[in-house]
């Protein structure tokens, strides 16, 4: 993935989630239909270490099932309704696994894989970012995926394996120890620096922006914000409305 290789990036937040049940096949295949640049997806690991996406660590609010989804099984989960929560008409919606996310999207839209802190553990050679590491280089997908976390472990052994993915930084206070932006780019030797819109600071912009850092903005869907984050020098957003942003990434481009 060239993050240079173009000016804006739109990123569909769990797919087009506004829309559709998040994370899921029909939200992903929305996002391709909007012709979003990038789809952002969560990862957490199955009882049985597959690599499932999924956002929260409990299927109770997102399923008919319930506990913790490191308790479950990958064909315990395919049994469960991953849509109805949402509407009534997404009730066949199954949890999907990366693969068969990775799958579909290869060749046709860049994924922004988020390993959620929950599925990382001490145990690194048979852990979840092993485990997504050789998912994308089996597909030969290196060029085409981003890593994410908030566990600051995930970047430390992404760089350790010396696989050639891209990496972005999920701001996480209390690992970053006080230390801003440039810094926390330069000990991670990372790609991008994901941040909450609530986090653009105009010190932050500014430290980015000189160091040529680029910066990734969630979860943002009002079009006011879309503009001035875009004007901001920000390279993508990350929204849950992807067609709302592409029309005001081609209307503010066009104004320019």
């Amino acid at each position: 993935m060239n993050l240079s290789q173009k000016k804006f990036f739109v990123i569909a937040h769990r797919g087009a989630s506004a829309y559709f049940p998040e994370n899921t096949m029909s939200a992903f295949k929305a996002a391709v239909d909007m012709k979003a640049d990038m789809i952002e997806l969560d990862v957490l690991l199955s009882k049985d270490n597959i690599p499932v996406v999924f956002h929260d660590e409990r299927l109770d609010y997102k399923t008919n099932g319930s506990g913790l989804v490191l308790d479950h099984t990958i064909s315990e989960m395919k049994k469960l309704d991953a849509g109805s929560w949402f509407h009534p008409k997404f009730k066949n919606e199954r949890i999907a696994t990366l693969r068969e996310i990775l799958e579909y999207s290869k060749a046709k839209i860049l994924v922004n894989i988020e390993i959620k802190p929950e599925a990382v553990t001490d145990n690194e050679e048979s852990g979840v970012v092993e485990l997504v590491l050789n998912l994308v280089n089996e597909l030969e997908m290196e060029d085409e995926v981003l890593i994410s976390s908030f566990d600051y472990r995930v970047l430390e052994r992404v760089k350790k394996s010396r696989h050639p993915v891209k990496m972005a930084m999920l701001y996480e206070q209390k690992q970053s120890n006080g230390r801003a932006p440039v810094k926390l780019a330069k000990d991670y030797n990372i790609d991008a620096f994901n941040l909450n819109k609530k986090e653009l600071t105009e010190n932050w912009v500014k430290q980015l922006n000189d160091y040529k850092i680029p910066f990734l903005v969630y979860t943002v869907n009002d079009k006011n914000l879309m503009e001035s984050i875009i004007e901001s020098g920000a390279k993508g957003i990350f929204t849950d409305k992807p067609d709302v942003l592409i029309g005001v990434v081609e209307e503010l481009f066009k104004k320019n």
